[in-house]
């Protein structure tokens, strides 16, 4: 399977809040740095998921870079985002940057962080 389509696999379960698929993407040692710079785990993630605290209306990759160095893949995501956070309504454009490795017979991210762009 391609790098690009484990993306897309992560980009469906964001948007639906699919806690067993985010379970089998993210490394158990994730490491993600939120847009206000907090350091965030695999659980935390999966507990904004679960507990409804984030709900994403929409998830579209706008464009998806890759560079594969081995058992490593970094992808540079464009995503156009909106739903609520805390509450909180959020719309707009966001770059993520992912760290994969290829473990346990897939790919997993174990390292990511994300941004508001203005593009």
């Amino acid at each position: 399977m391609q790098i690009e389509e484990y993306e897309e696999r992560l980009r469906v379960a964001m948007l639906h809040s699919d806690v067993a698929e985010l379970d089998v993407l993210l490394d158990d040692d994730l490491v993600f740095v939120g847009p206000g710079g907090g350091i965030y785990t695999k659980a935390d993630d999966l507990q904004l998921h679960r507990s409804g605290a984030q709900r994403m209306s929409q998830a579209d990759w706008l464009a998806v870079e890759v560079r594969l160095d081995g058992s490593t893949c970094i992808t540079v995501v464009t995503a156009a985002l909106s739903g609520t956070l805390m509450g909180e309504p959020f719309s707009g454009r966001f770059r993520y940057l992912r760290t994969w490795v290829q473990k346990e017979g897939g790919w997993r991210v174990v390292a990511g962080s994300v941004s508001a762009i203005s593009e």
